[in-house]
Formats: structure tokens, C-alpha cells, sequence
């Protein structure tokens, strides 16, 4: 690559210089003619032998002079095309492969995320389990504080009844006893009652 910048740098420079040569002598050999048009119209003369003679001179030492450096330069043109070739090869598969990296890791990001989401759905269908059976377990309870509550009704409003039962039948009893006893039965349980106390 150094090479190619150095030829690349003085070959044209000496192509110019070659071709501002050339022209040069061109244009002198036109100019010494010195008839122009005329000159063409005599024919072929010694002048013109000696003109060509200078131009194939002067071709052939340009042609010497710069086929190294051309030559040089094309070649190592063409080596500098081939290395960044290279180079743009080696990047290009570089890239592939940084590509087929992301692409792994965007699979790998797919197949988490895909883990994630069922992580999820199982925390979720978890909580519902459990939000339910702590459901059912309130139910119980609260079912079990009803059944107690109704147990502890029914018995205080058995035990109400009995004893408005019992009242009821204390009172018609006695009044049974008031209306079936007489004042001289009621003399004789009196007496009764006191001999046994004091027996």
C-alpha cells in the first residue's frame, strides 16, 4: 500500500512531465518546418525523416523511462485492489459473524422472553391456586362460624321455649291445684309438712 501512495504520487507526475515532453517536441518539429501547409504539399523530404526519427527517439526513452515506474504502479495498483479486497472480505465475514451473533442473541432474547411469559402464566395459575384455597378455607370458616352461630340461636330459643313452656305449665298448674284444693286440704298439707320438719 505505501508503494502504491508513493507511485501513485510520482507516476503521474512523471506521465505529465512525459507528455508535456512529447508535445514539446511536437511542437517544435511543426514549428521548424516553417512553411506549414507548403511543407505538405512538397512531399516527403530529409526534415521530416529527422522529425519522425525524434519522435521515435523521444517515444522510446519515455517508453523506457516510465515503464518501470507504470508498470510498478499498475502492479502495485492491482496488489492494492487485491489486499483491500482482502480486507473488505475479512470485514464482510467479520460482519457475518457479529450478524449471526445478534441473530443468536435475538434468539436467545426470543427464547426468554418465551421462559418469562410461562414463568409468569405458572406464578399466575399459583396465585389463583392459592387465592383460592384461601377462598374455600374463609368459606369454611365463615360456613363453620354460621353452623355455631345457628347452633347457639336454635339452643337459646329452645331454652327460651322451655322455659316459657315450663312458666306456663307452673302457672297452669297452679292454677289446676288452686281450683282442686280445697281450704281444708290446703290445712291438712300445712300440718303435714310441719310434722315431717319436726320429726
Amino acid at each position: 500500500m505505501k508503494i502504491a501512495r508513493r507511485l501513485g504520487h510520482r507516476c503521474p507526475a512523471i506521465l505529465s512531465a512525459a507528455a508535456l515532453i512529447l508535445l514539446t517536441v511536437a511542437g517544435v518539429a511543426l514549428a521548424s518546418s516553417g512553411e506549414g501547409h507548403e511543407a505538405v504539399a512538397k512531399g516527403w523530404v530529409i526534415e521530416d525523416t529527422y522529425k519522425v526519427m525524434n519522435f521515435v527517439v523521444l517515444a522510446a526513452a519515455l517508453f523506457f523511462i516510465a515503464k518501470k515506474p507504470v508498470k510498478e504502479f499498475f502492479s502495485s495498483r492491482t496488489t492494492g485492489i487485491h489486499e483491500e479486497l482482502e480486507g473488505l472480505e475479512l470485514k464482510k465475514a467479520e460482519a457475518e459473524k457479529v450478524l449471526a451473533g445478534y441473530a443468536d442473541k435475538i434468539a436467545a432474547l426470543d427464547q426468554e422472553a418465551e421462559r418469562i411469559v410461562a414463568d409468569y402464566v405458572a406464578q399466575g395459575e399459583d396465585a389463583k391456586k392459592r387465592i383460592l384455597a384461601e377462598a374455600e378455607a374463609q368459606a369454611a370458616k365463615l360456613e363453620d362460624m354460621a353452623k355455631r352461630n345457628i347452633e347457639q340461636e336454635f339452643k337459646s330459643a329452645k331454652d327460651q321455649l322451655r322455659q316459657e313452656i315450663s312458666e306456663k305449665a307452673l302457672a297452669q298448674a297452679e292454677a289446676i291445684v288452686k281450683k282442686s284444693i280445697s281450704t281444708e286440704d290446703q290445712d291438712r298439707l300445712v300440718d303435714d309438712y310441719l310434722t315431717k320438719v319436726v320429726a
